[in-house]
Formats: C-alpha cells, sequence, structure tokens
C-alpha cells in the first residue's frame, strides 16, 4: 500500500511563508528517509557573496557529475556491458553499481534487505514514483548530508559502505553540517523539510569522500565465480600515501572555499566563515556537455546556461592547477635534437586518478622555420584516439611506459591497463585481475618502494628512476635537416577524461545503453581532450645547446 505525501510548512512567526511539497510516494510503515534536492533548493538558492559572486547550493549541485549520477550515460552503458559480459551476477551488479549512482534508492532497498537495481528505474525522464525519483536524483543532499561519520576512512567503508541511520523518522532525522544552528532556524528547517540540522566536523574530512570514491571490484571468471580484486579507483589511498594527507583534504581542492562569510540559507541566513562551494569541481569536462546535447532523452533538469559552465570551470581548473610540463634542455648533436622534458603532478592523487578510462599524455612536436611539422608524437585525432597508441589501434595492444622517445609511433601515455585473468587488455572493470601498466604521475611525496598494492606502480615505470615522486622526465631523439632550421620545440600535456578505446569496447555489445553511449561519444569526440600545459622553445643549429631552463 503507497500514499501520497504532502507538507506545507507556515512560518509565519517570522513574517514569511514557505510552502514546500513533497511529492513522490513512499511505503506506508517506512520512515522518510529522503528527499529529492529540489526540496531542499526553496531554501539554499538565492545565495550571493558581498562581491557578487553567486553560490547557491542547488544552482551549483545541478549540473555536476554528482547530481547527474544516474543519468550519466556512460555509467549507465558500462553497467549494461558489465551484466551481459557477466549475466550470472546481474543482480549483485547492479547492486553494486547503485550504491553510489544510485545512493538513495539504494539505501531505500537495503533497509528492506533487498537487492537495489538500475534499469528498473531508468529512463529517469519517464518516472514519478518515490523510489525511482529519488534513483534519479543520484548523490543528492539528504544523502550525502545524512551519512554518519562512525567506520569513515576504515576498510569497511570503501566500496560505498557508508552508514545512515534508519530508524528516526521524519521530523526527527538529523541531517550534518559544519555550523552550529540555533534552536530557532533548526525548527525552522524541520518544519520546512522534516530534518533537523545538527553540526558535525566529519563531512569535511578526506575520509567522508572516501567511502564512494575508493573502489575494489571482484574480478570475476567465466562462470561468474570471484578471481580477485582489483583496486578500480583509489584517489584517498593516493593522496593518503602523499604529503597531501597532511596539509589538504579532498573538500580543499574539489569544493573550496568561499573567502568571504556568506550566509547558507536564503531565510533567516546568517553569515557563516568557510563555506564550502556546491560545484563539485572535477575532471570531466565532456559528460557535462553530452548532457547539455541530450538532455530531454537523459532527462536533464540543469539548465543549458548551468552545464556549460560547468564544463568552463572544469577545463579552467584542469588548465591552471593540475599540472605543468617544461622543456629541460635541447641540445643538438650531429643531425639529431635531444630534448627533456619534465612534467609535474600539482594535485594531491595520481594524475589522471579515479575511473580507469582517463588517460593523460604528451604531445611533442618539432617544426621547421616555415612551420611545417617534422616530427609529432601524440597527436589527437578528431575520432578522440591519439596517434601512434597501440591501444587505440588494437584492443589487444598497448603503449608502454618510455624513458626515451625516438618514432612518432612511440608515445608517452599515464595511465592504467587492466588484463583478465588469462594476461588479456580489457576495459571491463569486473573483467579486470590485475593492472599490467600503472605509469600515472605520482603526487608529491609518493614513494615508489613503500607504496601497497593498491596505489603500486606497474610495468616499465617501476623501474624508471626518473618517474618519482611529483612527475617524470623523459628524453625525445628527433633526426633532423640541419637546412631547415631554426626549430620550434613545443610539449604540450593533454588529458581525456574517457579514452577512446574506453568508448569503443562497448561496440560488441549491441544494447541500447552501449550503443547509444558509441553515438554520443563519437559526437564530441573531437573536443574529448584538452591541453593541461605547454611548454616552447626554439632552437637553432649555431644554438647547438640550450640547457638548465627550470
Amino acid at each position: 500500500m503507497v500514499r501520497r505525501i504532502g507538507r506545507a510548512a507556515a512560518l509565519s512567526a517570522f513574517g514569511l511563508v514557505i510552502t514546500i511539497s513533497l511529492y513522490g510516494r513512499q511505503a506506508q510503515d517506512s520512515p522518510l528517509h529522503f528527499v529529492t534536492a529540489d526540496q531542499c533548493m526553496a531554501c539554499h538558492n538565492g545565495l550571493v557573496t558581498p562581491s557578487g559572486e553567486e553560490i547557491s547550493i542547488g544552482f551549483g549541485w545541478r549540473p555536476s557529475m554528482m547530481a547527474n549520477a544516474a543519468r550519466d550515460p556512460y555509467w549507465q552503458g558500462a553497467v549494461r556491458r558489465e551484466v551481459l559480459e557477466h549475466p550470472q551476477a546481474r543482480e549483485e551488479i547492479e547492486n553494486k553499481c547503485s550504491t553510489c549512482h544510485m545512493p538513495m534508492a539504494h539505501s531505500l532497498a537495503r533497509s528492506r534487505g533487498e537487492l537495489s537495481d538500475v534499469f528498473s528505474h531508468l529512463p529517469v525522464k519517464q518516472r514519478d514514483n518515490y523510489y525511482d525519483r529519488l534513483a534519479a536524483d543520484g548523490t543528492s543532499c539528504t544523502m550525502c548530508h545524512q551519512i554518519l561519520g562512525e567506520g569513515l576512512g576504515t576498510e569497511e567503508s570503501f566500496t560505498g559502505g557508508f552508514k545512515v541511520n534508519k530508524t528516526s523518522r521524519s521530523g526527527q532525522r538529523q541531517v550534518f553540517g559544519p555550523y552550529e544552528v540555533d534552536p530557532g532556524r533548526q525548527q525552522i528547517m524541520r518544519s520546512a523539510s522534516g530534518f533537523q540540522p545538527h553540526q558535525a566536523g566529519h563531512l569535511a574530512t578526506s575520509e567522508f569522500c572516501a567511502s564512494c570514491h575508493t573502489l575494489i571490484t571482484h574480478a570475476l571468471g567465466p562462470n561468474g565465480e570471484v578471481l580477485g580484486e582489483l583496486p578500480e579507483q583509489v584517489p584517498y589511498l593516493e593522496w593518503k600515501h602523499s604529503e597531501y594527507r597532511g596539509s589538504r583534504t579532498c573538500q580543499s581542492c574539489h569544493m573550496p572555499n568561499v573567502e568571504e562569510d556568506v550566509r547558507v540559507s536564503s531565510v533567516m541566513g546568517v553569515p557563516r566563515e568557510g563555506f564550502s562551494r556546491h560545484a563539485f569541481r572535477g575532471g570531466n569536462f565532456v559528460m557535462p556537455r553530452v548532457f547539455n546535447q541530450h538532455r530531454n532523452e537523459l532527462g536533464v533538469v540543469a539548465l543549458p546556461q548551468e552545464l556549460e559552465s560547468s564544463a568552463r570551470n572544469t577545463l579552467e581548473h584542469l588548465a591552471t592547477d593540475t599540472a605543468r610540463i617544461s622543456i629541460d634542455s635541447l641540445q643538438i648533436v650531429g643531425e639529431r635534437l635531444h630534448a627533456l622534458l619534465s612534467v609535474d603532478n600539482l594535485a594531491g592523487h595520481k594524475l589522471p586518478t579515479a575511473y580507469p578510462s582517463r588517460r593523460v599524455w604528451i604531445r611533442f612536436s618539432v617544426k621547421s622555420r616555415s612551420g611545417e611539422q617534422v616530427f609529432e608524437s601524440g597527436g589527437f585525432r578528431k575520432d578522440g584516439s591519439i596517434r601512434g597508441n597501440d591501444n587505440d589501434s588494437d584492443p589487444k595492444l598497448y603503449e608502454r611506459h618510455y624513458e626515451r622517445i625516438s618514432s612518432s609511433e612511440e608515445v608517452q601515455i599515464y595511465e592504467v591497463i587492466m588484463v583478465d585473468y588469462e594476461g588479456r587488455v580489457t576495459t571491463g572493470l569486473l573483467s579486470g585481475l590485475r593492472y599490467t601498466k600503472d605509469n600515472r604521475l605520482l603526487p608529491s611525496g609518493f614513494s615508489k618502494e613503500t607504496a601497497d598494492s593498491n596505489i603500486a606502480v606497474h610495468g616499465n615505470a617501476s623501474s624508471d628512476d626518473s618517474f618519482r615522486a611529483s612527475g617524470d622526465q623523459i628524453e625525445y631523439v628527433v633526426k633532423l635537416n640541419p637546412a631547415l632550421g631554426p626549430y620550434t620545440v613545443e610539449a604540450e600535456l593533454w588529458y581525456q577524461p574517457i579514452g577512446h578505446r574506453w568508448a569503443q569496447n562497448f561496440r560488441s555489445f549491441e544494447d541500447f545503453e552501449t550503443v547509444r553511449f558509441v553515438n554520443y561519444f563519437e559526437s564530441v569526440a573531437a573536443s574529448s581532450a584538452t591541453v593541461l600545459a605547454r611548454d616552447e622553445v626554439s632552437i637553432s643549429m649555431a644554438d647547438s645547446q640550450l640547457t638548465s631552463r627550470r
């Protein structure tokens, strides 16, 4: 039996009236565990700093990957691919994948002793019952702000092992935040939303983020048997092994504080110090534009200008705060140019980190005095592939880590490569048994020697003395024609959130979600990568040597 819930809160004691309707269906005997984010926006939008910056919580969150976690067509395609590849484990796969992408619906299913699913809630635009609306809301306000501090940062809390109080009924449920709230304002929020604010510091810790952003997957064999474990994404553990552990949290970069004291509620709000922006700045600039292009089909509610602003802000962050590349020295010996490059990781975790479809690579080129390109390693193609990358050309191969490059067919790509139980290269998350390559750039303070198996370096980079904490050094050797000089040498560091092979491998799984995403990716492939950092130097045969530029 189900019933429609509706509630109006009249705050006449403060000379104003707010009406909030809590739409959706809920089981007759269960407490109101969650509400969708639109119910929070009535009081937590309309926020502007004294200097005029728009910092509304709802408007910041709405175009984010958190808000669109369930709408994400790449995630939907990946779940479908895993289910098709491992049909015996369908229920377990959907249950696990919904933990952090549909966490409210998942939490309610778990409280009933049931497994949660994914595709019964899709497509989100055609669903309007209580559970489907919660599923569509992704990683939402009353999900994160109800997570308890108990056990955070422990192994048990990883892979979506967060805990939420399931016993308190509506009107008694606590939502946690960084500020102390006086009894009068507590009553306002409880009357308007059914939730009571409570001060707690755990939401500002890296351990809080680690619950969903530390994911250990179980590798499955041909009959669905568990063969082992793979650290699919572990930015928290990478951060914990770096020097950032003692100085910065995840939130300090991804939810940077507003420098001014600001109100966090448009209703009876008071100025607060250290308010965290809720735009959830990350590394994915591609998906907000996919959401924009296909907003009707995906049921996206964020406005077009919000999504485009999110993509632009992400690109700006990547270009200013992520990495640095430098041509340390140039030397011409005979008819060969020798260039030594350094790449520095400015992030508090590996670069790239998290979902293994991400990659960073060096584009190195030499141009003659007329502007003709006489050498290039790592050129980016319009179809989203990298020229010379073996894995983009052949799914069975991959590009090794290099200490020295002398051919345009060699490319330095910082990435992970997974292999299955038979040693075959794969992009299947539940087929991946181990990494045969992980040369992602290390954060400052990271020790290769003491790193455990979850964050270890794999492949040639593990024995490369120039691959170290905070970066890498690599030599390029290029044969030149002296008559074409002077030469311009360019070094660029590129980044792509979804690698060409990770999208194209969906082609062999002919289902709606997989085929749809390949089509989506191909429509944005030409703009699916961006330059993180760049350096350029000119040298003539007469110069013969330029050194110590750092």
